[in-house]
């Protein structure tokens, strides 16, 4: 039985021949010009246009980039430009955002297993480190003390709620992220009274929202929650990072987050907000939606083969490169990215296929029983929404197989 796929994200074309172009460049040309497949391409002009939609609806409030979802140099050399933050999350993380160019004063690093050598590199370069915990932010005031440097500190939040219907959920209840709401008063004085840059709160209560609505909801709680906390600890925050969670449609049915909402909402909310963050910033920290959709993963179809009537496009990537397209990233029920066969992009639908990838193993499917024009041996498939989370989540090593190329186009 057919499946669907998910739509196509606007920014991409063919040109007369019916060949994929991204970036206004074809996609065969491209991966000539790379050496071969299988080959991310990230257009920057899309992701240029993200930064732009942001600074539209949420004029004031500052812009973070969070690297876990793309991290390739000449990506994230270009957006560091023009976002106000970067958010790491380990100290390999750190290392390729000052390589970036980024003020390491505008780097801050999450994650709730950091080691010491992690906190010693980021207080020697002057990044803030959101605290995960009492005992992480005992150890930041060691190390500051040994390194004879006044360590940035903020606390990460575990609020009492979370974003509903989100992908990821990273608040409410028990949860390894972040200090729960009711001991973070304490921490903070605890902070203020080691004599440590205090840099105020990071809230993230989930991920991968499309629901305008949840959003609103969510934001409005974190500020409300900034304000108690900052009240109970007598001290007011320089930044309150509201997290990010903005998502992008993924798959058949789904419907792009309606931005400018979440934005007017938000003003709102800032315009009446408690005395106590007056003159705190407020920033949002996304990933996926400013990168997700300017990538294309470029793979080439090794072999086409029948087994009990169904057709399979067998290509030389796979979920080493993809694991999120192949359903492996938290789908509890396999959906299909959106995907095309590059040569002949924008054609009429033929056949029904399931498009796998070169590994020895069940889960390795990027596409499952859709319909495509009928493709050959030698033909470029390609996944859409590769930008975020492709390479950077997916088990490279398995099998040994040969890495994945990237490269950039626009900008």
């Amino acid at each position: 039985m057919t499946k669907p796929m998910g739509t196509i994200p606007a920014g991409f074309a063919a040109d007369a021949d019916g060949m994929l172009l991204i970036g206004g460049r074809r996609a065969d040309a491209l991966v000539a010009e790379a050496g071969d497949t299988p080959l991310f391409v990230y257009d920057l002009a899309l992701v240029d246009r993200r930064i732009a939609d942001f600074r539209t609806a949420f004029p004031g409030i500052h812009l973070h980039y969070a690297i876990k979802a793309n991290s390739y140099a000449k990506l994230l050399s270009h957006v560091a430009k023009q976002v106000d933050g970067l958010d790491v999350a380990s100290g390999g993380e750190l290392r390729l955002a000052l390589e970036a160019g980024a003020d390491s004063r505008k780097v801050s690093f999450a994650g709730p297993g950091k080691r010491d050598a992690e906190l010693d590199q980021a207080i020697a370069a002057g990044a803030t480190l959101n605290c995960e915990s009492e005992g992480e932010a005992e150890r930041a005031f060691a190390i500051g003390a040994r390194l004879g440097r006044t360590p940035r500190l903020a606390v990460r939040v575990n609020p009492d709620f979370e974003i509903k219907g989100s992908g990821m959920r990273m608040g409410g209840g028990a949860k390894p992220f972040g200090v729960d709401a009711a001991r973070v008063p304490a921490l903070v004085r605890r902070i203020l009274a080691s004599g440590a840059d205090w840099r105020g709160f990071h809230i993230f209560a989930g991920s991968q929202a499309l629901d305008a609505g949840a959003l609103i909801e969510a934001q409005r709680a974190t500020v409300a929650l900034a304000a108690e906390l900052s009240a109970e600890a007598g001290a007011a925050p320089p930044l309150v990072n509201l997290g990010g969670g903005f998502g992008i449609p993924y798959f058949h049915g789904e419907r792009p987050l309606d931005v400018a909402a979440v934005g007017t909402a938000l003003a709102e909310v800032l315009a009446g907000r408690p005395d106590i963050l007056s003159d705190s910033q407020f920033a949002i920290e996304l990933g996926r939606w400013l990168v997700g959709e300017a990538g294309v993963y470029l793979t080439r179809i090794l072999d086409r083969k029948e087994s009990h009537g169904r057709t399979f496009l067998v290509t030389d990537g796979g979920m080493h490169h993809q694991l999120a397209a192949s359903g492996n990233f938290g789908q509890v029920v396999r959906r299909n990215y959106p995907v095309a066969i590059a040569s002949r992009f924008g054609a009429e639908p033929e056949e029904e296929v399931g498009i796998v990838g070169c590994l020895c193993t069940p889960l390795d499917r990027l596409a499952d029983d859709v319909m495509t024009p009928r493709a050959e041996v030698g033909d470029l498939a390609a996944v859409f929404l590769a930008g975020a989370y492709g390479l950077s989540a997916s088990p490279q090593a398995f099998l040994a197989q040969f890495p994945a190329r990237e490269m950039v186009v626009g900008g």
